[in-house]
């Protein structure tokens, strides 16, 4: 087993945590609920150039689309380090949902979408959106409920349905929107994905879900697919497939989100340890007392087994396995931890966690949802149950 990066890759993602630490961090009180977006898209480009032009600029994709060809494996540290700030990743144009839908488009796409959607994601001149989730009674955690329906009317297909959390949805230039194209299959393998442009006739932003964290361009939308015609030439892969391609993306882009979150905890880790060892109380600095020490410790032991957790299931995926099993326990590991990282992280600086002189009380309404998307824990808990009974039956 060998638990070491290239000296490339180690040498990047120092200086990714050097490019967050003196052009992201700054910016961070510049985002928030009720902020004028246009405004921020501009800060957004510019921290952008500026990533270009230290050789940081969209590390997942290959160098012919802009980026710098980094394997999964390779990412892991990189993309830790981009999220120690909540806008790294935005920054460096490796944040969901558009990581994960230049993945798909990547992988999947004819060279006409790659053209028309692709290139400009990876640009980072547009936005994109993820059209999967539905309200109730559609498509939460389980897929096989969706109840949007795409029916082929000659050479179009007409796509009806609702969909909410479509998260960048208002001003995305496109959507990825899985569809049911025959009911008479099992959804596994009736289900279809398609690409959207924008302001065709159909595409309807209902509005943005108000929810309780704030750190992303374009919010979570719901949307109304009404009688929206889309060209056969719309699909992205093959008719039936969507199902396999969503798990093709969901199974990187929960490492991914992994990664991130860890950047966010350990710095998290960081200012608690900064505190309890400056702040003054009942005889001695906080960390001279053992109920702080043992949170410390107890933080450091998270983010390690964490990290651990990251390594391995990253490898099975860049072995070709599905590694369902490995994510599933991976994603919720890591998002349970993560919370803890971050509440003790709170609990330490007390008074001043809570207030909007520090992150860490964003950081904790924010970390809260990473328990539910991309799978609630309690579906990956049920994912990898069934895999221990399976086993034991064997």
């Amino acid at each position: 087993m060998d638990f070491s990066f290239p000296p490339h890759v180690e040498e990047l993602a120092h200086k990714v945590r050097r490019f967050v630490e003196t052009e992201v961090i700054p910016h961070e009180n510049d985002y928030h609920h009720g902020t004028d977006e246009a405004a921020f898209w501009e800060v957004i480009q510019g921290l952008r150039a500026k990533a270009r032009t230290a050789g940081l600029y969209l590390p997942q994709l290959p160098p012919e689309l802009g980026g710098l060809g980094l394997s999964l494996m390779e990412i892991i540290p990189v993309f830790e380090a981009t999220g120690r700030s909540m806008l790294g990743p935005i920054a460096l144009n490796c944040s969901a949902p558009d990581e994960g839908n230049m993945h798909l488009l990547h992988l999947f796409g004819t060279e006409e979408q790659k053209e028309r959607y692709l290139k400009p994601l990876a640009a980072g001149t547009i936005r994109s959106a993820f059209s999967m989730t539905e309200p109730p009674p559609g498509a939460g955690s389980d897929p096989t409920m969706m109840r949007t329906t795409a029916v082929r009317d000659g050479d179009e297909w007409v796509i009806n349905g609702r969909k909410w959390y479509s998260t960048g949805g208002d001003g995305a230039a496109f959507f990825i929107i899985a569809a049911v194209t025959n009911p008479d299959v099992p959804a596994t393998k009736g289900t279809t994905l398609f690409i959207a442009p924008a302001g065709t006739p159909g595409v309807n932003h209902v509005r943005r879900v108000p929810v309780m964290t704030g750190y992303m361009l374009g919010g979570h939308s719901e949307m109304q697919y009404t009688d929206l015609r889309l060209p056969h030439s719309a699909i992205l892969g093959e008719e039936g497939q969507g199902f396999a391609l969503m798990q093709a993306r969901l199974g990187p882009a929960r490492l991914t989100h992994c990664m991130r979150w860890t950047g966010v905890a350990q710095r998290a880790l960081e200012i608690a340890t900064k505190f309890a060892t400056e702040r003054e109380a009942f005889g001695g600095t906080l960390s001279t007392h053992q109920s702080i020490q043992w949170m410390l410790a107890d933080s450091a032991i998270d983010l390690h087994a964490g990290r651990l957790m990251i390594y391995q299931a990253g490898w099975l995926l860049s072995q070709g396995e599905q590694a369902r099993q490995e994510t599933s326990m991976c994603k919720v590991f890591v998002a349970e931890a993560v919370n803890r990282v971050i509440d003790r992280a709170l609990q330490i600086t007390g008074g001043m966690g809570i207030s909007g002189d520090m992150p860490i009380g964003d950081w904790f309404r924010e970390a809260r949802a990473f328990r539910i998307y991309d799978g609630a824990s309690e579906v990956h808990r049920m994912v990898v149950g069934r895999r221990v009974i399976k086993q034991f039956g064997s």
